[in-house]
């Protein structure tokens, strides 16, 4: 374990993170907000902190390998959360440290679960760090930092891997840090985009900027007690459509780009990701159809909500809690499998339950036929063993964390019910936000203890690193020096 780069880069990151408080400190001046002094205390104390780790631990070697890349990533997204809730706590906006965490949390891993009460109570400073918090985490903190410190080695694919989500990642380009660069500036056009056209719906461009945020990290953080049923139908629209857009693998807007549209059209996950969402809104439009007064009204709320849930983003236009048994139960399932890999969504992610139910296929024909040899095959290439392997490992530990975690919240007292820690177990872990019951679009996290909100925030880690990480974070050996 190169012990010494590893507290390298967490140093560089502390410093980063400084960085970027300042956008938010910026925002408090503006409006005049005594926030200012909290994101001020914490700038300065990230800063000076990230500058002695940077300073005391020069690394001999800079060789990153996969041992290094896992801890890396683990630290890193722990240490910048547990930094980035200082603003509310300082600000007395969230007196309750555990809260504060829960809220950090929550944005960096563009969970959006909330134990804010009244949202609109809160400063513009605030509010805008709490959203800011889903752009960052959204594409990865790591892979930012990757594209803006120089000198790095493209041994650092080893941090790519265990940050950005999916079975399989590689890089767009030979470089490594050209690809953070690809990726980062695809991300941020689309975001500029959509900030245009909110602004076009009658956001004031605080409201567009923040409402981007939450949609290009699908994160969900709202700033009204309505979320989007506040705004218009135009606002609902263009919103839908994005979140949709951000759940889609992003090398496929870089193959868009590079004119490669033979590659976009070979895209299976593109095809199993457009024909859940298309099938789920389909159902759910019918499902729901009673409860509504036009046709419109239908299209534009199933839209919305499918379009939200399964790319994990958590923004609402409607009570879902009060549909029908069939539409919950179909978010709930559209939840687990989330988005595209390679994107900003949770969940399992798309690939990894398409690769599942071949797995399952093959078995089966295996079965059937005992001596007949078959091949996994995604894309048009056959997939490999280890690949099938790790995403069979990766769907066991991932029942495992529901299962513990459920068990865990099912120690808190009544009120709380199955169908609420149930709920909120899937909604952390995939990275969603809202849930049923308590936790419903029109509730929060609040009534939780201190307990079960750090044992949700370790959950909303596991999602967002895909549990790998964290485990071996606490694993003996990965931290031997040979």
């Amino acid at each position: 374990m190169n012990r010494r780069m590893v507290l390298n880069i967490l140093g560089r990151m502390l410093i980063a993170e400084a960085a970027l408080l300042a956008l938010p400190m910026a925002v408090s001046v503006y409006y005049l907000e005594k926030c200012f002094f909290a994101f001020l205390i914490t700038a300065l104390f990230s800063l000076f902190t990230g500058l002695l780790l940077w300073l005391v631990s020069k690394p001999r070697k800079t060789t990153i390998y996969a041992k290094e890349g896992f801890i890396i990533v683990a630290l890193v997204w722990i240490v910048m959360s547990l930094v980035g809730a200082l603003p509310f706590t300082i600000s007395r906006e969230i007196p309750n440290y555990f809260d504060a965490v829960f809220e950090t949390v929550s944005g960096f891993t563009t969970t959006g679960a909330s134990i804010v009460r009244d949202v609109e109570k809160l400063s513009r400073g605030i509010l805008f760090w709490r959203s800011f918090t889903h752009w960052i985490g959204g594409m990865g903190i790591l892979l930012f930092v990757m594209a803006i410190i120089p000198n790095l080695s493209d041994r650092t694919v080893h941090i790519m891997r265990a940050e950005v989500p999916g079975p399989v990642v590689d890089k767009i380009v030979p470089r490594l840090k050209q690809t953070a660069k690809i990726l980062y500036s695809i991300y941020i056009v689309i975001t500029a985009i959509e900030v245009v056209l909110l602004l076009c719906g009658g956001m004031t461009f605080y409201e567009s900027l923040l409402h981007s945020f939450g949609t290009a990290g699908t994160g969900g953080f709202g700033i009204k007690r309505e979320s989007i049923a506040y705004y218009s139908p135009y606002c609902q629209w263009v919103i839908g459509i994005f979140m949709l857009i951000f759940g889609v693998n992003f090398n496929i807007y870089y193959l868009i780009i590079a004119k490669r549209i033979k590659g976009v059209l070979k895209s299976k996950e593109l095809l199993w990701y457009l024909s859940i969402f298309f099938i789920s809104f389909v159902l759910i439009s019918f499902n729901v159809s009673f409860l509504y007064n036009n046709f419109s009204e239908t299209v534009r709320n199933s839209f919305f909500q499918v379009s939200s849930i399964m790319t994990t983003t958590g923004y609402s236009t409607v009570d879902f809690d009060k549909w029908p048994l069939f539409s919950r139960g179909l978010l709930l399932v559209i939840m687990m499998i989330g988005g595209c890999s390679g994107s900003t969504a949770g969940g399992l992610k798309v690939s990894r339950v398409a690769l599942l139910i071949k797995q399952v296929g093959r078995e089966i024909k295996h079965m059937l036929h005992p001596k007949s040899v078959s091949v996994v095959r995604f894309d048009s290439k056959p997939v490999d063993e280890d690949t099938l392997k790790n995403v069979s490992v990766y769907f066991i530990l991932y029942i495992i964390c529901i299962m513990a975690v459920f068990m865990l919240l099912c120690l808190e007292p009544p009120p709380f019910n199955t169908e609420t820690n149930l709920s909120a177990t899937l909604a952390c872990i995939n990275n969603i936000g809202p849930g049923l019951d308590i936790v419903g679009p029109a509730g929060n996290y609040a009534a939780y203890s201190s307990f079960s909100k750090v044992v949700l925030s370790v959950a909303m880690l596991l999602g967002r690193l895909e549990i790998f990480p964290l485990l071996l974070l606490f694993t003996p050996a990965m931290w031997k020096k040979h």
